[in-house]
């Protein structure tokens, strides 16, 4: 009896998606749904956390349009992975644009900018970029004392002892400013 050779996870995967695209072959469906709907679902649950039927949707899909595109995929031009997710990304803003009731906060052509790993969450790099924006919003509406208290302090890496004696201000003081910024910062990024 001979033994099959047991293939790397993606090869297998790009087998599969070969397997649908020349014979529509359902069990290679089946083995790819399995990989790819709880990692779209939870591609989706991350810009929406509890939109559920909105990640079951677009899940079901995704699956639908690898189904009806596998002939499409060419894997010397992109990892399946990634034609996956891009799959995902399109059916996701279709789906945003179709149930305007369902908004995120998230640009989904941040997502796939300047991606150059292919195993990088976009998603989380998004969310990182977004942050960084609403941290600078913020930054920019403290008054200019505040700022220079936590340039000191988080900056350059003073103590608040430190940020007292060059700033030559009360220690309290210091302290009163950097604990006010930081409420105020609080504040604006939770907007």
């Amino acid at each position: 009896m001979e033994r099959a050779t047991i293939l790397p996870a993606e090869e297998q995967r790009v087998t599969d998606m070969q397997s649908i695209a020349q014979h529509r072959d359902q069990a290679a469906l089946a083995r790819l749904f399995d990989h790819y709907v709880p990692r779209v679902r939870s591609f989706c649950l991350a810009a929406q956390p509890g939109a559920n039927i909105m990640a079951d949707d677009i899940a079901q899909e995704v699956m639908i349009r690898i189904w009806n595109k596998a002939h499409t995929y060419k894997p010397e031009s992109a990892s399946l992975n990634t034609w996956v997710f891009t799959l995902a990304r399109n059916a996701r803003i279709d789906y945003l644009r179709k149930n305007s009731r369902h908004q995120s906060d998230i640009d989904p052509e941040y997502l796939w900018r300047n991606v150059v790993d292919e195993n990088a969450d976009p998603f989380k790099d998004a969310q990182q970029k977004r942050d960084q924006e609403r941290i600078q919003q913020g930054l920019d509406k403290l008054p200019s004392d505040q700022k220079q208290v936590l340039a000191k302090v988080y900056l350059e890496g003073k103590t608040h002892k430190e940020a007292a004696e060059e700033l030559s201000l009360p220690l309290g003081t210091i302290k009163s400013r950097v604990r006010l910024a930081l409420h105020k910062l609080t504040i604006y990024v939770k907007r």
